[in-house]
């Protein structure tokens, strides 16, 4: 029997008009759909042999290099030997591995059958485990050594937690999933053994102001981020993509779960330590990666390095996400690489890509772009309609009325949180909890979160255009602005700078960044506070905690502030 067309694969292969993207991309989830089986073993059946999946360690080494074939092989296997040990659809598995072959065979696996990886980063701590595992009811736990050691250390009884999965093997009470996978037969699952709106990964928020809250996604979600990969990453088939991630954050859904696997492109994984700008372009240089996409601090990073000294001839595509990259850094990179353009990105753990620069359209330096395909994107003012161009407003999407409405990708809400689901969903719209402005031809602009847009003397003052002023001073490698609480202008402009080497720490330099950052913002946006920091604490997904910057405002600082 001839098998129905792959979903989203009618359309173009790549962004070559926006506008008639925005016209004809409406991706349509079948009403029994799983994505690793119509996605990843469609590919398997179709082109067996087509390299799927790479994996390299810490020096670039290769560890594996999975076919089509054998990455879905990989993800039957791990679906029969979790429905052996009784786990089946709706069951949560908590799967806390680093960046090897393994991670994908849980996660595919997981799914392939119905049940629901909840993926944790590998810097969580015995307590941030025990409290993911007890909220997320997980019934298993997949990890290697290092996590082993972490659960072990868990005093609190975790009752819904029946299995403990160890790559490796581990101590008493740990299964080996070596053995597991080894033993599983992976014929005879069943063919379409979900529907669209079934569970299938649980993120969990970085968590900078509260607990980390749970975002529930469905099926749909594997086909969500074909928009992902086809209009921001810009993949064609055969390319390799290399997205620098965790495996514990929903990143790595972004840029190597399914929307890359869907536009027949090689997925990249790397077990790098702590990043390092020589290895990472050595990398991009020898593997022949075509597609990449980095944090803005790992680009801030790259630029301080001698680009020209690496081939990234086969480099043809460079993206980022995160936070807004700086102009400056944007302008370096292209500079430093010979005309390579970085496109940033904007979306969140609870969607795939939101808004985005892409090839076919002007890139204006420090914009998120436009929409992408298939989202209704839009800045709303305090009554709930568009605000005017040039005013900053409320990043919503559109879901409409009823939830069969809602956007392929969008999550199907916070589990557990109806609070935070009333107010996150109001009069047909998604509110993302995110401010910016749309010029008049459309383009968005960050301003921040709700609770990071600065109210000065009755402006209101986005942190980031404050910070890519900063960023722009030689002495200057990284910068977080945040507001402090003043009694004459209700808050000022703290800024906390990270120096570049060569370049140490004084309230003459204060000055002359406070100066620098006049020349280059609105006067009323100069920081009137500069504190110098080594480093700037960041979630683990990559994002400045301004809020642990805020709570540290209390201590003295490097440089009283200036007149004004």
């Amino acid at each position: 029997m001839t098998q129905p067309p792959l979903p989203g694969r009618s359309a173009p292969p790549n962004l070559s008009s926006y506008e008639q993207a925005r016209a004809d991309y409406r991706p349509q989830v079948p009403e029994r759909f799983n994505p690793t089986v119509d996605i990843v073993e469609r590919w398997a059946a179709e082109a067996p042999d087509a390299l799927a999946l790479l994996s390299l360690g810490p020096a670039g080494e290769t560890v594996a290099e999975q076919s089509a074939a054998q990455l879905a092989e990989a993800a039957r296997r791990m679906a029969r030997a979790l429905l052996e040990l009784g786990i089946g659809p709706g069951d949560r598995v908590f799967v806390m591995l680093p960046r090897v072959p393994a991670w994908y065979a849980a996660v595919l696996g997981a799914i392939r059958i119905g049940a629901v990886p909840m993926p944790g980063t590998n810097q969580l701590t015995a307590r941030d485990i025990s409290y993911r595992i007890r909220a997320g009811e997980a019934v298993a736990a997949i990890t290697d050594a290092a996590g082993v050691a972490k659960l072990d250390a868990i005093e609190e009884p975790l009752p819904d937690l029946r299995h403990r999965i160890a790559l490796g093997g581990g101590a008493a009470g740990w299964l080996d999933l070596d053995t597991l996978l080894a033993q599983a037969d992976p014929d005879g699952l069943p063919q379409q053994p979900t529907a669209r709106e079934d569970p299938m990964i649980l993120f969990f928020t970085s968590g900078t102001v509260s607990y980390p809250k749970m975002v529930l996604h469905t099926m749909g979600y594997g086909l969500g981020h074909v928009a992902t990969a086809r209009f921001w990453h810009d993949l064609r088939p055969g390319d390799r993509h290399w997205t620098v991630t965790d495996t514990g954050w929903a990143k790595a859904a972004w840029g190597g779960l399914y929307g890359q696997f869907h536009e027949r492109a090689t997925v990249v994984q790397v077990a790098l330590g702590k990043p390092d700008a020589d290895t990472i372009l050595r990398l991009l240089s020898e593997q022949r990666i075509s597609s990449f996409c980095a944090p803005p601090t790992l680009y801030r990073l790259l630029v301080q390095a001698d680009l020209g000294a690496h081939d990234l001839s086969a480099l043809r595509h460079c993206t980022s996400a995160g936070e807004p990259l700086n102009p400056e850094v944007i302008r370096a990179w292209r500079e430093g690489t010979g005309g390579l353009t970085v496109y940033d990105g904007y979306g969140q753990s609870e969607t795939t890509v939101l808004v985005a620069n892409y090839r076919s359209l002007e890139v204006r330096p420090g914009s998120m772009g436009k929409p992408v395909p298939g989202w209704t994107v839009e800045v709303l003012g305090d009554d709930g309609s568009p605000a005017p161009d040039d005013t900053v407003g409320a990043i919503a999407v559109r879901v409409g009325e009823d939830p069969r409405e809602r956007p392929v990708g969008l999550f199907g809400g916070y589990l557990g949180d109806e609070d935070a689901n009333r107010a996150a969903f109001r009069d047909g719209w998604y509110y993302t909890g995110d401010k910016a402005w749309r010029d008049g031809d459309g383009y968005l602009w960050f301003e921040g979160r709700d609770d990071d847009v600065i109210t000065s003397s009755a402006y209101r003052i986005g942190p980031f255009e404050v910070e890519s002023a900063l960023i722009e001073h030689p002495a200057v490698v990284e910068a977080a602005v945040v507001g402090k609480d003043d009694p004459e202008r209700t808050q000022i402009v703290c800024a906390f700078v990270v120096l570049a080497a060569g370049h140490e720490p004084s309230e003459a330099l204060a000055r002359e960044l406070q100066e620098h950052a006049k020349r280059l913002t609105a006067p009323y946006k100069y920081p009137r506070e500069i504190r110098f920091a080594t480093e700037l604490p960041k979630t683990v997904s990559g994002k400045i905690r301004r809020g642990e910057l805020r709570a540290s405002l209390s201590a003295p600082s490097s440089a009283e502030p200036a007149s004004p």
